[in-house]
């Protein structure tokens, strides 16, 4: 009698369509298979509004940047010929396209008809808008005091490298002149110091009364909320949020479809208690589940100090030592999709805190996103699309 060996089948490897980069490395995602059935293909799941979001930022990013290097200059007007200088020579076609298309922001004097060289400036509208810019700043400097302060006490130490912080100066909303305006008008909370030839911003006290974040407060109005409507949920729902001390707000992707066991898996993850981000990080083994939950909750904090909830990847993982971020930062933004959202549209991959959007509209604007705000209606464009962002991190304030 002959027997006939079955076939072993090849292990087979599917891999995901999604790449994601931070700094000068490149992450992809492999899903292996030791055989059986065909593995079910992995797909990262797009947020088309906040793909948008990134879209509509152009224009309105190279408005507010020509208008701050305008108003830099003492005549507040920019000869043309000196526009390379100040944003390159590739970006200063765009800027001499946007300067040409929006006559209701940008006045173009000179010329040979003039027998001067031409220059730019702001038209009698846009100066009348950008004088109030000196009132929204100072509606901004206790935003911007209290959020430098959390920003230092997240960090493993209670002080950032000063070219850190201004590597993110933009999206944190600081002036240009930070250092002078706003540093040493506050002695009592920060200082300036050396340490190894590099200079650190430092806190010079500590507030436990800072020390709530964003997510705390957030379910702390959902209990009120719950209480008044007298709602109860025991058991994570197909949206997958929890009421309880611990969880996070979560919003997965439309085309996502999570089974039970996944469901599960959130459910017990929403439930893990975890250590306030507020605490020192080494006091904590990084192998532990409650510490990588605890990192998620320092991601969901920093982002939400900034002024539009986003960060680029590779200003995130500038700061891994200081906030002791996940060794594998971009897995870890990826597997909490419903809390971080990552785009590679409109340049570097930029990671976005969900909650903070309803589509592609920024949910609470700070006095000076309204004040871009105004700024940029004067392209003409309808106020959905303007809340996409008159920011961004190439913006001079």
């Amino acid at each position: 009698m002959i027997f006939q060996l079955p076939k072993l089948r090849k292990p087979s490897v599917k891999c995901e369509v999604f790449y994601a980069s931070s700094g000068h490395r490149f992450i992809q995602i492999v899903h292996k298979s030791t055989g059986g059935r065909k593995p079910k293909k992995k797909v990262y799941h797009r947020e088309r509004e906040l793909d948008r979001v990134m879209e509509l930022r152009k224009k309105p990013a190279l408005i507010i940047q020509l208008k701050s290097i305008i108003q830099s200059r003492k005549t507040e007007s920019l000869l043309l010929r000196d526009l390379e200088k100040e944003v390159g020579f590739v970006k200063k076609w765009n800027c001499m396209a946007v300067i040409e298309k929006y006559p209701s922001i940008f006045r173009v004097t000179g010329g040979q008809s003039e027998r001067s060289p031409p220059a730019v400036s702001l038209s009698e509208k846009a100066k009348k808008i950008a004088s109030l810019e000196g009132s929204v700043m100072v509606q901004m400097e206790p935003i911007l005091v209290r959020n430098l302060r959390k920003l230092l006490m997240l960090s493993v130490d209670c002080r950032l490298p000063l070219e850190k912080i201004e590597m993110i100066r933009s999206e944190l909303g600081l002036p240009s002149d930070f250092k002078n305006s706003l540093i040493l008008k506050y002695p009592i909370f920060f200082k300036l110091s050396d340490f190894n030839g590099v200079s650190y911003l430092q806190l010079e006290n500590w507030d436990s009364s800072l020390a709530v974040t964003s997510r705390e407060e957030r379910l702390a109005r959902q209990e009120i909320s719950t209480s008044c409507g007298h709602l109860h949920r025991a058991t994570v729902s197909r949206d997958g949020n929890f009421i309880g001390p611990y969880s996070f707000h979560l919003n997965f992707p439309a085309g996502f479809r999570p089974n039970m066991s996944y469901l599960e898996e959130v459910r017990r993850w929403q439930k893990l208690d975890f250590p306030s981000p507020y605490l020192n990080a080494r006091r904590f083994e990084a192998a532990d589940a409650k510490a990588r939950k605890r990192a998620v909750a320092v991601l969901h904090e920093f982002l939400s100090l900034t002024i539009e909830k986003r960060l680029d990847t590779g200003q995130l993982d500038a700061f891994h030592a200081e906030y002791r971020l996940p060794a594998r930062l971009l897995l870890c933004l990826i597997k909490h999709h419903g809390i971080f959202y990552i785009t590679n549209k409109g340049g570097p991959s930029t990671v976005f805190l969900k909650e903070a959007y309803d589509g592609s509209n920024l949910i609470d604007k700070c006095p000076l996103i309204g004040f871009r705000d105004k700024f940029v209606a004067l392209m003409g464009r309808k106020d959905e699309s303007l809340d996409a962002g008159a920011s961004t991190s190439s913006a001079v304030n």
